[in-house]
């Protein structure tokens, strides 16, 4: 089976193709560095032809509120409308858990704008709800300093591999439409601001985490469950204590 995974070069993108390829599929890894643009179109239907899967995972290089929703809306409309002259099968798409309980949130907004051109695209559909990957922690730790210090809110906080990511998105590509979302998440829940704590120290990080109920994340003020899943969820099997000391 053909599969092209869009944004196949990134972290994710990257443990897909390897995963469909272990498992006997053909797998195109298709991003800008391949010579496939969703944004502009070039490349994207020579890509997809004979393709029965399409796993999109392929992230907005801006933040900014405007250009990331111009990158969600471009790139998936594009790349939904190549899928329909292909005739692909299955559409995978790789979302956010909580994205209907931050709509002020830019990101978030731009992804319930790709969610819902997914669901109204006529092209058999699943999508998975993932929380935030251990790779990104330091990044987050990041945006969330100020003055020296790493203000965090209480708000629970359920990290995953990229793997148990990959693991998962792989799961779903190669079985039937779900018509539906897959929420996943890591094995360990805690507080936003006891996580950070332990994790920058582990990392080396010198600097204090304090506690703060109204730090934003990324511009939104979280609520108790704000960024876990709240229903049934597939939980990864690594623990971010293994996949720090790996």
């Amino acid at each position: 089976m053909k599969i092209v995974v869009i944004g196949g070069t990134g972290l994710i993108g990257s443990k897909l193709v390897r995963r469909f390829e272990a498992h006997g599929h053909e797998a195109l890894a298709a991003s800008p560095a391949t010579g496939v643009n969703t944004l502009t179109g070039e490349g994207l239907a020579a890509a997809l032809v004979g393709a029965s899967v399409v796993v999109d995972v392929a992230n907005s290089p801006s933040f900014e509120r405007d250009a990331v929703l111009d990158f969600f809306e471009t790139s998936t409309g594009n790349v939904l409308e190549a899928e329909k002259a292909a005739g692909v099968a299955h559409h995978v798409g790789l979302s956010i858990v909580g994205t209907d309980r931050l709509p002020g949130n830019d990101y978030f907004r731009a992804k319930i704008a790709q969610e819902r051109l997914i669901e109204s695209s006529g092209i058999p559909w699943s999508i998975v709800h993932a929380t935030q990957f251990f790779e990104f922690v330091p990044a987050i730790a990041d945006t969330a300093e100020v003055d020296g210090q790493v203000r965090m809110p209480s708000a629970a906080f359920q990290p995953i591999a990229g793997d148990d990511v990959a693991d998962a998105l792989a799961r779903v590509a190669v079985g039937a439409p779900l018509g539906g979302r897959l929420e996943i998440a890591g094995p360990d829940r805690a507080p936003m601001d006891a996580f950070f704590r332990e994790a920058l120290v582990a990392l080396g990080d010198p600097r204090p985490v304090v506690t703060d109920p109204l730090a934003p994340y990324f511009g939104s003020v979280l609520e108790t469950d704000s960024l876990v899943p709240v229903g049934p969820a597939q939980l990864g099997r690594v623990h971010y204590v293994d996949w720090h000391r790996s």
